[in-house]
């Protein structure tokens, strides 16, 4: 069977969000939650992480500099453009860094099985390196296996403009610079798509994802099967106007809750699995 880290994103972004992750983990669909932990919701939605949560997936921090940042926050296409051109000011992200690191670690009494970005931020100049730095004055001491891993998003060629430029942002730097300082990383990033269509057009991508999956080589010692990312979310009366996937995250709920996606992932020879 082909072995994939399924992981949504955004956990603590709003009650909704929390309420389908948990749920979907606890079917065993998920195996993987990102954390947003400067979000104001965070101290109450770290209480819901049970030791029987975190037996069935993988607990990350979701770095953010773009939603619940408190000391850098800009529009994702300023963060972007600054870091690109190195006008970050290098102390004021290892600082945002040390922000939700702490903020995780204080609320949940372990480090972060994984980290990831909000819009990919981690793997951006300036950040990466300060991500990275950090991580290796935090956990360097530990075992390779004990320490936190890092999901690299980089789709596999064809998955069309969008992926290639999440690529291009530095997928390739971020995977050599961690395994360098001795970091575990994933080889792959599914589940990129352009958040339309309804749930037959999401279930079409995930026989696509299904495909790209069977073509992933094998795991290296330093590197983890390939990762999944999705955005679920239940319906709510409280609908986040602000949210410009708020549709596409119910459409995903909806797929994934169903009985027959999980018969679907056994019968396509799928498993999910944790990292860590």
């Amino acid at each position: 069977m082909a072995s994939v880290i399924i992981c949504a994103d955004d956990f603590a972004q709003s009650a909704a969000i929390d309420d389908a992750i948990l749920d979907l983990i606890q079917r065993g669909v998920l195996t993987a939650t990102s954390c947003m932990t400067l979000s104001p919701a965070w101290a109450e939605s770290a209480t819901q992480l049970t030791p029987a949560i975190r037996a069935k997936a993988d607990i990350g921090l979701h770095l953010d500099f773009t939603e619940f940042s408190q000391s850098l926050r800009l529009s994702h296409p300023l963060l972007v453009i600054r870091s690109l051109l190195g006008l970050l000011e290098q102390q004021a992200v290892r600082t945002n860094i040390q922000q939700q690191l702490n903020a995780f670690e204080q609320a949940t009494g372990t480090a972060p099985d994984y980290v990831d970005g909000h819009l990919h931020v981690h793997q951006l100049p300036v950040i990466r390196d300060a991500l990275l730095a950090e991580m290796q004055q935090r956990y360097g001491k530990l075992p390779v296996a004990e320490r936190p891993w890092l999901r690299v998003s980089s789709p596999p060629a064809g998955s069309g403009f969008k992926a290639r430029i999440i690529h291009w942002l530095g997928a390739k730097a971020l995977q050599t610079n961690a395994k360098e300082s001795g970091f575990r990383v994933s080889p792959r990033l599914l589940g990129v798509y352009d958040f339309q269509g309804d749930a037959a057009a999401y279930q079409a991508h995930w026989l696509t994802w299904a495909s790209q999956l069977k073509q992933s080589s094998a795991p290296n010692e330093h590197s983890l099967p390939p990762v999944l990312m999705c955005h679920p979310a239940k319906p709510s009366d409280k609908a986040d106007d602000s949210d410009p996937i708020a549709k596409a995250r119910v459409i995903e709920w909806q797929v994934m809750q169903s009985p027959d996606f999980k018969t679907w992932l056994s019968k396509a020879d799928i498993q999910p699995v944790k990292g860590s």
